[in-house]
């Protein structure tokens, strides 16, 4: 139900870009959120962003590099990541749910309470 591209290799302090797009035409009403997983680590959750995009969230560890945006009309949303490093080498999944204001409390939410996921793009950034 969601696809994420845009993954691949990248030096210390590139950019990459991710999406995550769906056929579903209820796309517009559930939030969507980005999280990563390196080997023998739990799932970690990066942004997350609103059904109408009024809503965005992130962690501390990509404040500030890390940028969410939704496109509605191409059931996409994307994420820029920029000053890149080796730390947030890891595969990046984006999922969605229908819960309401599940991205007002990212922090404390659980990669649980999302009910669809993508299949996940591998993002490498050497040092």
């Amino acid at each position: 139900e969601l696809v994420e591209s845009g993954g691949g290799l990248v030096q210390t302090g590139g950019s990459l870009r991710l999406s995550c797009t769906s056929l579903d035409p209820t796309f517009e009403d559930y939030s969507i959120a980005w999280f990563r997983q390196v080997p023998g680590k739990g799932r970690e959750g990066i942004s997350c962003i609103s059904e109408k995009a009024e809503v965005t969230s992130y962690s501390d560890a990509v404040k500030g590099r890390f940028f969410i945006t939704r496109d509605n009309a191409e059931k996409t949303v994307s994420l820029q990541m920029n000053s890149l490093k080796p730390e947030d080498t890891a595969v990046y999944y984006c999922a969605g749910d229908y819960t309401p204001r599940i991205c007002s409390r990212f922090a404390d939410s659980h990669y649980r309470e999302y009910s669809s996921w993508g299949q996940g793009t591998q993002v490498t950034v050497s040092s």
